[in-house]
């Protein structure tokens, strides 16, 4: 239901209601829009909803905590939220460089929050009500809820409760702990007595107040002196994070014991739906004259579900929104569709129908719903579990229904799709669909790399699922009569990927006639396994050592052999190539990356290599295929017959040759 109103954002708005006492604010480092894809505003309206009342405070001025006194002190407490996407990773890139823009800021202008902006908030709001309860949630505290690596300090940071005063810390999709918290604060019960409360951690003198089974992960000190330490301390606090069979994590830091209780159990599918159908008014506050960049992407998009079992170590989403899958019914994502229609700037497509992984719609198997996610183990990969359940009919009969509502002309499934998780026979049907009406030209997937060993350490399917996918794109695509293109998102300097590896992405990429505009580097975010890789070189799954590409130079390398045809890298491109011995990639064949400038070494080696005969192929050898373009094979892999025309002109040609 779209609402008309938004939440009061000063006091005078709190008065013009007839406010004279508030019960919640909820601070925030983003610009304030009352839209459902932000995790600020589903807070807010779910506390609103259970009959509290909520003041928003977005972006304030932080050098001093006047912003927090002029709202006036909350009943119960302050909520506080460093925004949809980490600060840091919003204003540095990954060579540490300031970004020009801020989409979640006004005008997506810099400048409007701090860096790390949920210790900062928490402190400005202890100045301004020292004794008035604070809890900090969202993605930065999610993350950042053990001892861990920086990488913008380049060191070993302690909890983030450490740092922001706060009482309590809610970590992953929150509803369930804030609720619990907002009762018991508007019964008066005391923050330190809330050690029960499942996806919530806390600072305590010892342990003697926790309630649950626990584990001691190694300290922050020890975690800091030793990088073992470190990497065993992350396996300990991954493989506790199970809302079925985990238990409590502990690290001592500073003489006090950080508790982090079990994660809380996902909402259930009428509470999802509740949840979505509250009235968001959908558009960015009136305040903002230049408007917030960040609510172009979702307007008219729509999140149908959480969590993902897909398990990629680079990715935070598993450690955040865990990786028990729940989603909302077909009746609530196609009541929110309906209401899109009606919207005067809606012209009749669905951006998307998406969410972590686009097409999971349910946990991974039965046996999860019991026991929880099994230890140690992924479900896809390197190859999909025995147990996977890879049902993807309700989502079929979701986007067909979807795409039958008056007003909508399209519906398109722009978010991550899970090639590897579709291709099972049953899913045929899916597959069919997602390529016949819910592309809008290209469809975007993440393979990431092409060389096994390196999607070993990134939790990533080896390369050869992706090719079946791509195949099997390209028929439906010819099968269609349609034109649409594959576009693989390849990630440079992950942990474990060397110089050589690089190169032969970067064979792949000529190989099919790809050339990126943009390459992602890897991005050691905190809360992630691969994150643990980069600064231990260790993996924490078997403690083996990893290679690791760190200085900025050699990222560079790797970096450019993904750009390999773009002028202004062919000098980057070169050096790497005579680090990793494969200077016989500079020439003049088609298998080539680069041609050598002439009179250059280069040039001559690339001559003589012309100059010398061809060596004839054996009868038997098999034709030169690529990543793409594969020869059609029976349904038992064996070469397809000859038609019977192609056969007598075969044989017409064998003759004259042999006369």
């Amino acid at each position: 239901m779209r609402g008309t109103e938004f939440l009061p954002v000063s006091r005078e708005e709190m008065i013009a209601r007839g406010w004279y006492y508030y019960d919640f604010l909820v601070v925030t480092a983003d610009a304030y829009i009352d839209h459902p894809s932000f995790g600020t505003t589903l807070i807010a309206r779910l506390l609103e909803s259970e009959g509290y009342r909520v003041a928003i405070l977005s972006q304030p001025d932080w050098h001093n905590a006047d912003a927090f006194r002029d709202m006036g002190k909350p009943r119960y407490g302050v909520l506080i939220g460093g925004g949809n996407l980490d600060s840091m990773v919003a204003h540095y890139t990954v060579a540490k460089r300031r970004r020009t823009q801020d989409l979640y800021s006004p005008g997506g202008k810099m400048g409007y929050r701090p860096d790390r902006p949920t210790i900062v908030y928490a402190n400005r709001a202890k100045e301004a009500f020292p004794d008035t309860p604070i809890v900090i949630g969202g993605l930065e505290a999610s993350l950042r809820r053990f001892a861990h690596y920086d990488y913008w300090d380049d060191k070993v940071r302690r909890s983030i409760l450490f740092d922001a005063p706060a009482d309590l810390l809610v970590y992953g999709m929150g509803e369930s702990a804030t609720k619990e918290i907002a009762r018991r604060l508007k019964k008066k019960i005391s923050p330190t007595e809330m050690t029960d409360i499942p996806g919530t951690a806390y600072i305590a003198a010892d342990d003697s107040g926790c309630k649950f089974h626990r584990a001691e992960c190694p300290s922050y000190e020890e975690v800091c002196a030793d990088k073992t330490a470190y990497a065993r301390a992350t396996k300990i606090q991954y493989d506790e994070h199970d809302p079925i069979r985990g238990c409590a994590v502990l690290q001592k830091c500073d003489g006090h014991v950080l508790v982090v209780n079990p994660p809380a159990r996902p909402l259930p599918r009428a509470e999802l739906d509740k949840l979505y159908d509250l009235p968001y008014v959908r558009e960015v506050h009136p305040m903002y004259t230049e408007g917030v960049p960040a609510i172009d992407e979702v307007r008219f998009s729509i999140t149908h579900n959480r969590g993902c079992f897909g398990g990629c170590n680079f990715c935070a989403l598993a450690f955040h929104q865990g990786r028990m899958v729940t989603s909302r019914s077909i009746e609530s994502v196609l009541r929110e569709a309906e209401e899109l229609t009606h919207d005067s700037h809606f012209k009749g497509y669905i951006h998307d129908v998406g969410g972590p992984s686009a097409n999971f719609r349910h946990t991974s198997c039965a046996k999860q719903k019991k026991c929880g996610m099994c230890k140690g183990k992924s479900c896809l990969a390197p190859e999909p579990c025995p147990n996977l359940d890879p049902d993807h009919s309700e989502y079929t009969e979701l986007l067909q229904k979807m795409r039958t509502i008056p007003g909508i002309k399209k519906v398109f499934v722009r978010s991550g799709i899970r090639y590897d998780y579709m291709l099972q026979e049953q899913n045929r049907d899916f597959f069919r669909e997602l390529v016949k009406h819910h592309i809008s030209g290209q469809l975007k997937v993440a393979p990431e790399h092409c060389v096994s060993s390196v999607l070993d350490y990134m939790g990533k399917p080896h390369f050869d699922v992706f090719e079946k996918f791509w195949r099997q794109y390209q028929k439906l695509n010819e099968k269609n009569g349609t034109e649409q293109y594959l576009v693989p998102y390849l990630m440079s300097s992950h942990p474990g990927c060397t110089i050589q590896d690089a190169v032969q992405l970067a064979e792949f990429l000529k190989r099919t006639g790809h050339q990126p505009e943009q390459v992602q580097d890897f991005y050691p975010t905190p809360g992630t396994l691969s994150t643990c890789m980069y600064y231990t070189e260790l993996d924490p799954r078997d403690m083996t050592p990893v290679y690791v590409a760190k200085s900025p130079h050699e990222k560079a390398l790797q970096r450019a052999l993904l750009q390999w045809g773009r002028p202004d890298k062919r000098a980057l491109v070169i050096e790497a190539l005579e680090k990793a011995e494969r200077t016989d990639l500079i020439g003049y064949g088609p298998e080539c990356l680069i041609r050598p400038e002439k009179g250059s070494k280069y040039a001559a080696q690339a001559a003589a290599r012309q100059a010398e005969p061809k060596k004839a192929k054996k009868r038997d050898d098999p034709k030169p295929e690529d990543a793409v373009h594969h020869r059609r094979k029976n349904a038992n892999g064996q070469k397809g017959k000859m038609s019977p025309k192609k056969k007598a002109a075969f044989a017409k040609q064998r003759a004259k040759s042999k006369s």
